[in-house]
């Protein structure tokens, strides 16, 4: 069989062969996993509103997206209402994103139906190991600013802010991230209350 030359037309003859053979091997795999992380990331979400909403025996009855203009950037949140085996309203757990020290914070956050924060988690960030990570336990009932069991009504701030929140140690840019996610999911989610019982669409102006 006759050598191929190692002509221009032949090496990109042969790149494009390879890049295609690539691209039908990364597809393929993309393919099959597709599902199974799909599945994966269902089984998160579904966990962590059971564990915001300190209920393991729920329904969740809606999942509403709302979409809001804040600091003139389209802001999207995830309520999720959930109600207990006899019907009765739980509350909901919010999913709200802000921008944090490092990227995107997305928190999710259950509230109960009059507001009331029973719990949260991180859905995503980018905080530095040691540091604004720290959000993850930081405000926890057993946290050393525990934001569990208030009602963001009047807006979570940090005491530096002359809020009643202590930041966490070396990460104010963190914590003010967190608390401004913490304060719109409520301003969302108790919108949506009001809207649903009255029957009104006009939207509220989010707290900053």
């Amino acid at each position: 069989m006759k050598k191929l030359e190692s002509t221009l037309v032949n090496m990109v003859g042969v790149l494009v062969c390879v890049a295609l053979v690539m691209g039908a091997i990364l597809a393929y795999v993309n393919h099959i996993t597709e599902g199974p992380i799909s599945e994966q990331a269902e089984k998160a979400l579904s966990d962590g509103i059971k564990a915001v909403m300190m209920s393991d025996n729920l329904t969740v009855t809606a999942n509403d997206t709302i979409s809001e203009t804040i600091d003139n950037k389209e802001c999207v949140f995830i309520v999720h209402k959930a109600a207990d085996a006899s019907g009765k309203e739980l509350g909901a757990a919010v999913e709200s994103t802000t921008l944090g020290f490092g990227g995107d914070l997305k928190v999710l956050v259950g509230f109960s139906p009059e507001g009331e924060i029973l719990g949260y988690t991180l859905l995503q960030h980018a905080e530095t190991p040691g540091l604004g990570a720290k959000a993850d336990t930081w405000f926890q009932k057993d946290g050393k600013a525990s934001i569990i069991g208030k009602n963001p009504s009047t807006p979570l701030t940090v005491s530096k802010d002359g809020g009643d929140v202590d930041a966490i140690t070396a990460s104010t840019i963190t914590s003010r991230a967190f608390l401004k996610a913490v304060n719109q999911a409520y301003d969302v989610y108790m919108n949506k209350k009001t809207d649903a019982q009255t029957g009104a669409t006009k939207k509220v102006a989010l707290k900053q």
